[in-house]
């Protein structure tokens, strides 16, 4: 036991107990927003930020996010025992680098990359900054088309679905590019060939086509698309590449659907970019970019960066960033194979499609996607149930038993409708799916016992990408 000053100057006796108990805050308040003068034992400090995280939603009950919240043991000691790797510090960490290129080797080939030899790629944080890479890439490369041919430069546009992710509307806004969007509808959930046909021009810098659209999950045609821009090319009109952003189906498509031709098979499709840190089944901060070969990176998007001794090239919008999640990849890419990531996601979408078959038995629900491209399903309340509530009152109430399920809007002109959406991720097994069925169920009628409609305000819409 020893004694311990006090910010007003009394000493206080301090043991080595639950700092709940050791800790007075009424002798020595701790502050929010400023630094506090003094020092806290390593366990008060560890049992403050502790108990902050404690009232966070339980990750493997967020059904919102597409992001992995579990990984095994072994995942867990070789996370803790690289987290200290700086991914750019390729001089310093040379085998972490070497393993990095064996990722992107590994997906360019999963990919069908006609040459893997030919191809090239690099890790990123996620696929935001994936996408951007990709972006920058098709953007440049048209610029350098234009200028070979003596054309103006100054009016590039990008051409996808209202669906697409927001990273999209980022980099159009952070390069000002003209955000060429493609309405979604109930005839045209998704992108396709006729309308891809009739949007692009020759300003166009490329086309972007989803693998997993965010708010259904449902695939986009791929190889209609870039059939419909080969006919036009033939005819004499624009040549537009094609990007496929699979942030999370470029993971489950190879394994669940082999057959769907999406991938570098289509001479179009320049590149691609997938979440490692989705359905790549890795803790956050991962994501890959891939180009079918080194003629569609311009040379000039590659630094050589002397750092730490070294003379490196690096390919990122970020500098520092971890490298632990990439050699979390390559653990995984050993551990699983094709064999084991094929029956992980296959058990996944067996959840998923569980799932949506027993909602659609529910009296209220009408469903918008059943989960059989990526495992996520989305669903409506049905127009002739007449009920009293909506789907953020829904959402509301599944938030106070623990399960974070986002209702929200549909893109533009089908903003009206109101879906909500699941994300099956490895981690909710057939148990866990019976318990939210049977929550469902349960708040449902306890919504439908109601006398009257709920107010709106009572709701908390939330939606994560």
């Amino acid at each position: 036991m020893n004694a311990v000053p006090t910010p007003s100057g009394r000493e206080v006796q301090h043991v080595d107990l639950n700092p709940q108990i050791a800790h007075d805050p009424a002798s020595a308040p701790i502050p929010l927003f400023t630094l506090p003068e003094g020092q806290l034992d390593a366990h008060e400090a560890y049992q403050l930020v502790h108990d902050e995280a404690m009232l966070d939603g339980n990750a493997r009950l967020n059904l919102a996010t597409f992001v992995t919240t579990w990984m095994d043991d072994w995942a867990s000691k070789l996370y803790a025992e690289t987290v200290d790797k700086n991914m750019i510090d390729k001089d310093e960490y040379p085998k972490t680098a070497d393993i990095e290129n064996r990722c992107w080797r590994i997906l360019a080939d999963l990919w069908s990359a006609p040459d893997p030899d030919r191809a090239i790629g690099t890790s990123t944080v996620g696929s935001s900054e994936a996408a951007m890479l990709a972006g920058l890439a098709l953007m440049r490369r048209w610029r350098a088309a234009r200028r070979a041919e003596g054309k103006p430069t100054d009016r590039p546009n990008l051409v996808m679905s209202s669906a697409v992710q927001v990273c999209w509307e980022k980099f159009c806004n952070y390069w000002d590019i003209e955000m060429r969007l493609i309405s979604v509808s109930t005839e045209h959930p998704v992108l396709d060939g006729g309308q891809v046909r009739d949007a692009v021009d020759e300003n166009s810098i490329g086309v972007v086509a989803i693998m997993g659209v965010t708010y259904t999950g449902l695939y986009e045609p791929v190889e209609e698309i870039c059939q419909a821009l080969d006919a036009l090319a033939a005819e004499g009109g624009p040549d537009v590449p094609v990007h496929v952003d699979a942030a999370s189906g470029g993971m489950i498509a190879p394994f669940l659907q082999p057959d769907l031709v999406w991938d570098f098979r289509l001479e179009r499709v320049v590149s691609i970019n997938t979440s490692g840190h989705k359905y790549g089944l890795v803790y956050p901060g991962l994501g890959w970019a891939i180009w079918r070969d080194q003629d569609y990176l311009p040379e000039d998007m590659v630094f050589k960066v002397s750092y730490l001794g070294g003379d490196m090239p690096t390919l990122a919008l970020n500098f520092s960033r971890p490298g632990a999640q990439v050699l979390l990849q390559y653990y995984l890419f050993m551990k699983l194979g094709r064999e084991g990531y094929t029956a992980v996601q296959q058990a996944t979408q067996d959840v998923a499609l569980y799932l949506s078959r027993e909602l659609e038995k529910m009296g209220p629900f009408e469903l918008v996607s059943d989960g059989s491209d990526i495992p996520v399903f989305a669903w409506k309340l049905k127009e002739s149930y007449g009920a009293q509530w909506t789907l953020y009152n829904l959402s509301d109430r599944l938030r106070g038993r623990g399960w974070l399920i986002p209702a929200y809007p549909m893109p533009e002109d089908l903003q009206e409708t109101t879906v909500q959406r699941i994300v099956v991720r490895n981690g909710l097994g057939f148990n866990l799916a019976r318990d939210l069925l049977s929550d469902i169920e349960e708040c449902v009628q306890w919504l439908d016992s109601l006398d009257g409609p709920i107010p709106h305000e009572h709701a908390q819409p939330g939606f994560t990408h």
